[in-house]
């Protein structure tokens, strides 16, 4: 899988960076999940600071044209995010001593 970044557009104020990106694969389109981990490793970040959005393929194409949010820490991603977006990237609270999610 072959990634080219297509457009970085810096958000100061959200504490993140918006990349749209496109990937040439061999197979069926990748998952999610390794679309995040292979973007996280390329932008030097990681895995939790990556949320994918979006992954368009084109029926019978190799190629897929992707949207994701790249934050400064997971702490922002958590704060901006929704939570189904969250839960898609596998990007949960942290866990305190116990085990448990801590409470807000």
């Amino acid at each position: 899988m072959d990634i080219t970044i297509l457009e970085e557009d810096e958000n100061p104020m959200l504490h993140r960076t918006d990349v749209r990106f496109e990937l040439t694969h061999e197979e069926a389109t990748p998952e999610r999940l390794s679309v995040r981990d292979s973007l996280a490793a390329m932008l030097n970040k990681d895995s939790k600071e990556v949320v994918v959005h979006d992954l368009d393929t084109k029926f019978g194409m190799r190629k897929t044209v992707g949207y994701a949010k790249v934050y400064e820490s997971p702490e922002h991603a958590q704060d901006v995010e929704q939570d189904y977006m969250l839960e898609r990237n596998k990007i949960t609270a942290e866990e305190d001593a116990d085990g448990e999610p801590e409470e807000a």
